[in-house]
């Protein structure tokens, strides 16, 4: 006799699956009675001509963006909103505090639902000025002062994949003054499948990747109740009970047809994710065929056409920091970031142990690889990046609550204000300024994340901003510099007497660097162009004139060594094979479909699961 559990993985595996639904049923049912609800009876309006997304048949609702008070209303097409649903929204955000409320219509259909309690957790979104502006897609509020700011027509016709990437952008404007609420009166059509690709694409998020890992449930979980006896059977039993489980008993939402689409769950999730992944293939196809990319693949091909060499200046025979000649080299790369063409060397001064770019790269050639990287192509990514890290703000921030209040703090290599919209939570009285060579210091001012933005070098706007700051900050700033002593000096500068300077950059000596070789992180080349020893800049800043007053090695550390070198060799096996200079790197036409099928392969199996 056999054992209807077969030893091994699988039961294991099926064990892990059954509890990770069983968390996450237990975590959207949390969240679902978190939704804040407009006090408005919940009876439908008449229902709409045209489904939600439907075109030329909107309604003058959405069409002219009424204003309710000092509020706009911007509903997508073919969506009815009632007065009544209005002036409990004009209300409830009124009360609230909000700039912008996004509506979520009592009846969501079932998945959109589930996916929306995934995404955002409503007892802390609010409070998170970092997070991604999530709602349903059909309508919301916002203040006119946020539409300016941000540059939104509200009059524009917009169906659900706009209004999600509207609610996107508007919480970036009214980062703690968004949030969500179920209007009861609210009621919507079934959503459209041709347009989930986009809507996820609209969301921020990869449809190819999601499509993958949901085909990839299912298989898991039908395998698992075929194969791995009882618990296979309860996490397939789990997954397809799980609308009903928290949506059905109790609670703001009341989907329509819920006990129909519970019971086809396992069929419809099958289908919609078969569709996404032909419309993603289709969008791929598409983008190719009108040539997204054609134009910077144009410039990026002219610009190599005659090589990488212009880029660099001839290699120093000294030490920039000591000026000892005796550097050696420590590691020699490429360009694992980006895949950029071109070798990197950095060399360590066997006197004082700086590290630093040599032969360093001119600011044409800085240009040509920052390009896309922190804007442009890769701008989204970074930002993604960036918009996970509030905690690492908020310690860097509570750093100097021992030794100062500041009433003035300028963040210099702010890029798009990041850290000054979190530090606001440990200092809320403190104005903070930011300063940076990119225009996303001016995209920061315009979303109210910093009070002033300055676009320049830092050692050229230095002299304008003299004595104005009783903090500044450098948090991995100095070690991308060309000169970190004149940065410094600037430093110097811009403080008050007795101001602070706050700066955070990778550490050389550290074991990992040693231990990962060419693939630790934090050498960032062709980008970092000075890594210095912790001796040498608290010895550069004593000549300067300053004290130090505390220093954190372990509690400062960022725990990605291991995540960051996957990520470069996965850079290195398979560069990315849609990037704009992929053809010209490869020295020839584009990699073939079987070759960016395979890159794309490994790339995707490196994602952690």
């Amino acid at each position: 006799m056999t054992s209807a559990l077969p030893p091994g993985r699988g039961r294991w595996l099926s064990v892990a699956t059954l509890v990770a639904l069983g968390a996450g049923t237990v975590r959207a049912r949390r969240r679902l009675h978190a939704l804040p609800v407009l006090p408005v009876p919940p009876v439908p309006p008449v229902p709409p001509a045209a489904p939600a997304s439907a075109g030329p048949n909107a309604t003058q609702a959405a069409l002219s963006a009424p204003a309710v008070g000092p509020y706009r209303l911007i509903a997508a097409e073919g969506v009815a909103v009632g007065e009544d649903v209005l002036r409990a929204a004009r209300a409830h955000a009124e009360h609230e505090g909000l700039q912008v409320l996004e509506l979520v219509p009592y009846d969501l259909d079932a998945e959109r639902a589930l996916g929306l309690l995934r995404l955002v957790d409503p007892a802390g979104y609010r409070r998170d000025r970092l997070a991604a502006g999530r709602g349903a897609g059909f309508a919301l509020l916002a203040t006119g002062d946020v539409l300016d700011r941000a540059a939104v027509d509200p009059g524009v016709p917009r169906g659900v994949p706009e209004l999600l990437a509207l609610g996107r952008r508007l919480k970036e404007y009214a980062c703690d003054a968004t949030d969500l609420a179920v209007a009861p009166g609210l009621s919507v059509t079934e959503p459209r499948p041709d347009r989930r690709v986009e809507e996820l694409h609209a969301q921020g998020l990869p449809p190819g990747l999601l499509t993958a890992a949901q085909l990839a449930g299912l298989a898991l979980l039908a395998t698992g109740a075929v194969r791995h006896g009882r618990w296979g059977a309860a996490a397939a039993a789990l997954y397809w009970a799980q609308p009903y489980l928290v949506l059905g008993t109790g609670g703001p939402l009341h989907p329509a047809g819920l006990a129909r689409s519970t019971a086809a769950r396992p069929v419809r999730s099958l289908r919609t994710g078969l569709r996404t992944a032909a419309g993603a293939r289709i969008a791929a196809a598409v983008r190719a065929a009108l040539g997204t990319d054609t134009e910077r693949a144009a410039r990026y091909a002219a610009e190599l056409a005659s090589g990488t060499d212009r880029f660099f200046e001839p290699r120093r025979p000294d030490c920039p920091w000591c000026g000892a000649a005796d550097p050696s080299v420590r590691v020699r790369v490429p360009d694992l970031l980006q895949g950029k063409p071109g070798l990197f060397t950095l060399e360590q001064c066997g006197s004082c142990g700086h590290v630093f770019q040599n032969p360093r790269l001119t600011p044409e050639g800085l240009d040509f690889y920052y390009r896309d990287f922190y804007d442009g192509r890769g701008g989204e990514g970074a930002g993604v990046v960036f918009g996970r890290l509030g905690e690492a703000y908020r310690a860097r921030a509570r750093m100097l609550a021992p030794f100062a209040s500041p009433a003035s703090w300028l963040d210099v290599g702010t890029g798009h204000g990041h850290f000054c919209a979190v530090a606001r939570d440990i200092w809320p009285a403190t104005r903070f300024d930011g300063l940076d060579m990119g225009d996303g210091v001016q995209e920061a001012e315009r979303r109210g994340w910093v009070a002033a933005g300055y676009q320049g070098q830092f050692p050229e706007l230095a002299a304008k901003l003299a004595g104005q700051y009783e903090a500044v900050s450098m948090y991995h700033y100095l070690e991308h510099t060309r000169d970190p002593f004149v940065e410094i000096d600037a430093a110097a500068t811009v403080l008050v007497p007795g101001g602070h300077l706050l700066i955070e950059l990778p550490d050389p000596q550290s074991r990992m660097a040693r231990l990962l070789g060419a693939h630790w992180l934090p050498w960032f080349q062709p980008q970092h162009q000075h890594l210095m020893p912790v001796a040498n800049l608290r010895r550069a800043l004593a000549e300067r004139g300053f004290t130090v007053v505390a220093e954190e090695h372990g509690r400062a550390h960022q725990h990605n060594d291991f995540v960051g070198a996957l990520a470069l060799t996965v850079n290195r096996i398979a560069p990315d094979p849609d990037t704009p200079w992929a053809a010209a790197v490869a020295g020839g036409p584009e990699p073939g479909r079987l070759r960016r099928t395979g890159r794309r392969a490994v790339r995707a199996a490196a994602v952690p699961g």
